[in-house]
């Protein structure tokens, strides 16, 4: 299994910079990206649906400020958003 984490510092930026095309070229199984920058509307089709990989996002309540990304080959059995009771504050800042 090949897994990928990377902090993107915006993941629309990366997009332009060719990091996806890099992506699909590392045959990855689960890619995980920190500092998305985005809120999921704001995703292209291609960043929201890439081909072959399925995509959870867990957005900061603030526009253009952290967030996260799963992209993976497999879909899983269970997504779970955010850290819960307690985390609120990290939960708002989508980490």
């Amino acid at each position: 299994m090949r897994v990928i984490s990377a902090n993107l510092n915006g993941i629309r930026a990366a997009e332009r910079k060719g990091f996806f095309q890099w992506m699909l070229k590392q045959d990855v199984d689960v890619l995980c990206i920190q500092e998305t920058k985005a809120q999921e509307h704001q995703l292209s089709p291609e960043l929201h649906y890439p081909e072959g990989y399925h995509a959870y996002f867990f957005d900061a309540e603030k526009k253009g400020y952290s967030g996260v990304a799963i992209y993976c080959k497999k879909k899983p059995d269970k997504i779970t958003c955010g850290l819960g009771e307690g985390f609120e504050d990290m939960d708002a800042e989508g980490r």
